[in-house]
């Protein structure tokens, strides 16, 4: 009788037991839905949280853009230094792409295409590794040119040499907007360095120096 009832009490233990690893096991599993579910939340919140401080950048850019006023002419000598900087941009991204060139006819084709194309994409980040830009500038610079288009006019190189000497301090001086100053600058940079590149007077120049 002894043993028959020590062995309905370990009978009894063992389910005991078995219930309580069974539950361990459920809330095991349970809490590795719960981490599962919380690391993808924090993703997602990460990701809005700098796609938020990317747009909230973005729309101070554009107030600051839009609240900045420059003189005629320092916004012809900006948008002409811009439009030769985002051309160059486009014809470098088709110089390297020939095979696609005719489905990249503007800057902006290549821009809503290399978020879907690999191929472009690479050859784009290449390309304005070139020239020493970030994603940030090529969007100020576009963002410039969008606003001041339609009221810019066009200056040729020699005729920008009769209104300053010294762009890059003009930009220091009225462009308020660090992110458009800092890309102007960049632009400028882009477009003297090309034209020393094929211009022989010039490249002379640099290698006296």
């Amino acid at each position: 009788m002894r043993m028959t009832k020590e062995a309905i009490s370990l009978h009894a233990l063992n389910e005991t037991l078995n219930r309580v690893e069974n539950r361990l096991q459920n809330v095991e599993t349970q809490f590795k839905e719960l981490n599962s579910a919380m690391e993808k939340l924090t993703q997602k919140l990460q990701f809005q949280d700098k796609t938020l401080e990317k747009q909230v950048g973005e729309d101070e850019m554009w107030i600051s853009l839009l609240e900045d006023r420059f003189t005629s002419v320092e916004i012809n000598l900006f948008y002409s230094y811009v439009s030769e900087m985002l051309c160059c941009l486009h014809s470098c991204v088709r110089a390297k792409l020939p095979d696609l060139a005719g489905g990249l006819p503007t800057l902006a084709s290549v821009m809503r295409r290399k978020g879907k194309n690999q191929r472009i994409r690479l050859v784009w980040e290449a390309v304005l590794e070139m020239l020493g830009l970030q994603e940030g500038d090529v969007l100020a610079l576009c963002t410039f040119f969008i606003i001041h288009c339609s009221e810019a006019q066009y200056y040729p190189a020699n005729q920008r040499q009769k209104y300053t000497s010294d762009i890059s301090t003009m930009i220091t001086k009225v462009v308020k907007n660090q992110i458009l100053r800092q890309s102007l600058l960049c632009a400028v940079q882009v477009v003297e360095t090309r034209r020393a590149q094929t211009d022989p007077k010039k490249i002379a120049t640099l290698v006296q120096k």
